[in-house]
């Protein structure tokens, strides 16, 4: 079990060249290690040891009763609502009373399928990654030609550098659609984070949407009046009923309380999962519309670059701005982030003279810019 935790060191390790943003990279790297040990954790907790002990009768073993109770699931006695919670049957543990009604019975079959779930989200959370990685096609990589480092031979940086002003130069303005594809994924990033909080929502039946707001509000209520949300979506006590025919043929019915220590765990694991879905649906949807004001603003792109870039000349920037698209754009930051500075200076600054001394058949200015992009 220790060696397939430090197997998760291979995705909290970042590439050194950098093909994504850093939000995206929050996506595939840190989200799908953190649904992955919990995974593990829950399987772990799950096989070793007992996830559920049940109180009962001694006519029927302990192991039977056990396994019956969790591969059929438990469930609770829905409580009248205005009754305060010091009232309750058993303090501390809701849902545990006499059941008058087949109505209020909450039955809970989610926690054998938790380590499944959770796995099968970071599946969802790797896709965009594994898209885009097809899609860019080691773009970045064949370029850079390891001029990430700035030590080697003068001949050979100048071979190197023609190489890429030569292929900038022959292939400007055929980049917008890799850089489409890119924005696509992070907007699919977005899609599934936001569509995994209601995927959620209705595996815990409509009790995850408000789970965080239910928590907070639950640490700053008084203790004699609040209602822990985690136990009414984790109950860590429950009931199961247990049917057998007796000796006579007559159906026998036995009654058992069960303890649920896997649920402790699984409501940290969601309280957290919770919070941190929160964050990073906020931070992917201020991407996507960092991302849209670059498609539509040539100025901005051109700020960006000055910025990111201090020693490119900002006559530079705006001529390769000016004569490109908004994919050449995107290949152009992402190589500066990837290549040494030194070299990328020179590269955009080769790149621009050889603009300048030649005429495009359309060289539209910022406006014209907006409607080309």
């Amino acid at each position: 079990m220790l060696d397939i935790f430090r197997g998760l060191k291979s995705l909290l390790k970042v590439s050194s060249i950098h093909i994504d943003s850093p939000v995206f990279r929050l996506h595939y790297s840190i989200t799908v290690s953190i649904l992955i040990a919990f995974s593990l954790i829950v399987t772990t907790r799950q096989y070793v040891g007992n996830p559920i002990d049940c109180i009962h009768t001694k006519e029927i073993p302990e192991d039977v009763f056990n396994t019956f109770c969790w591969i059929h699931s438990t469930f609770t006695v829905s409580t009248n609502k205005q009754e305060p919670y010091a009232r309750m049957y058993l303090p501390g543990s809701p849902g545990i009373r006499t059941m008058h009604d087949e109505k209020d019975k909450k039955v809970y079959k989610y926690y054998q399928w938790v380590s499944f779930c959770l796995f099968f989200q970071a599946i969802l959370f790797y896709t965009p990654r594994w898209l885009w990685k097809s899609w860019e096609g080691g773009k970045i990589s064949a370029l850079m030609m390891d001029l990430d480092v700035a030590v080697c031979s003068e001949i050979e940086k100048k071979q190197k550098k023609k190489l890429m002003i030569d292929y900038l130069w022959e292939n400007l303005r055929f980049h917008n659609w890799w850089a489409y594809r890119y924005y696509f994924c992070e907007v699919l990033a977005l899609v599934n984070v936001i569509g995994q909080m209601f995927l959620m929502n209705r595996f815990f039946d409509g009790a995850f949407l408000m789970f965080g707001l239910d928590v907070i509000a639950f640490i700053n209520t008084d203790q004699e009046d609040r209602i822990d949300p985690m136990i009414q979506i984790f109950p860590r006590m429950t009931k199961c009923t247990f049917r057998k025919y007796g000796v006579s043929g007559d159906e026998e019915k036995h009654d058992a309380l069960c303890i649920l220590p896997l649920n402790v765990v699984n409501e940290k694991i969601y309280v957290f999962l919770w919070f941190w879905f929160i964050i990073l649906s906020i931070l992917t949807l201020l991407t996507v519309i960092y991302r849209i004001i670059i498609i539509f603003s040539p100025r901005m792109r051109v700020y960006l670059l000055r910025m990111r870039y201090r020693l490119v000349r900002k006559e530079v920037i705006d001529t390769i701005v000016r004569r490109s698209k908004m994919g050449d754009w995107f290949l152009f930051y992402m190589l500066g982030e990837n290549v040494d500075s030194l070299i990328f200076r020179d590269v955009l600054q080769d790149l621009a003279h050889k603009l300048n001394r030649h005429d495009f058949h359309h060289t539209p200015g910022f406006k014209g810019e907006i409607q080309e992009a």
